[in-house]
């Protein structure tokens, strides 16, 4: 098991998230001793959805909004359609990720998530999946899109659906306990 006790995580997230895209991540973030944050629109419960159906309801710890880059290692996407989309446009969202990408901190993107990179302008160059839906949109902000259960790229990590997730938090944990390795030896927070 990997140690991520020295990990902050930020989970960008709103209304119509894929449920287990959330959820399991964010169960073996925690089981590794991250410690996760969901970030959202509103300080409430959002609501889940496991593809056309509402799942469960999670709550809100805090406001995307209010939230600093620079206070989290790393960062978790969830997917759905729903989701992605009202997030991409925000502007606070984009440069959120803009600044993790700038910083170098590792950012995990799972089915759709990967249009809130490409809306935040990070995917030129880059070779990721996704949903297989939005492969186009990849290809056309620059990026190389492989149909693969998950794609390692330099400070990225992405998996194509909820079948994938295994294979994504395997990835994730490895690539995240890198930055956790780094944090406890120069003691940052």
């Amino acid at each position: 098991m990997r140690d991520l006790s020295n990990l902050r995580v930020a989970v960008l997230v709103t209304d119509g998230f894929e449920e287990s895209e959330l959820i399991q991540p964010v169960q073996a973030l925690k089981a590794a001793g991250a410690k996760v944050e969901i970030l959202s629109t509103k300080q409430e419960q959002i609501q889940a959805f496991r593809h056309h159906d509402k799942g469960v309801t999670v709550a809100a710890e805090g406001l995307i909004d209010q939230a600093n880059p620079d206070d989290y290692h790393a960062v978790l996407l969830p997917g759905g359609a729903l989701n992605a989309d009202m997030l991409r446009v925000l502007p606070k969202v984009q440069a959120f990720l803009k600044r993790v990408q700038e910083t170098g901190k590792p950012i995990a993107a799972i089915c759709h998530a990967p249009w809130e990179l490409i809306s935040a302008g990070l995917v030129q160059g880059r070779s990721l999946t996704s949903y297989y839906t939005i492969q186009d949109d990849i290809r056309n902000a620059g990026g190389k899109w492989l149909d693969q259960d998950v794609v390692v790229d330099g400070n990225w990590v992405t998996s194509r659906q909820p079948d994938d997730i295994p294979a994504f938090n395997r990835e994730m944990l490895e690539l995240f306990s890198r930055t956790a390795a780094a944090t406890a030896s120069t003691g940052t927070r």
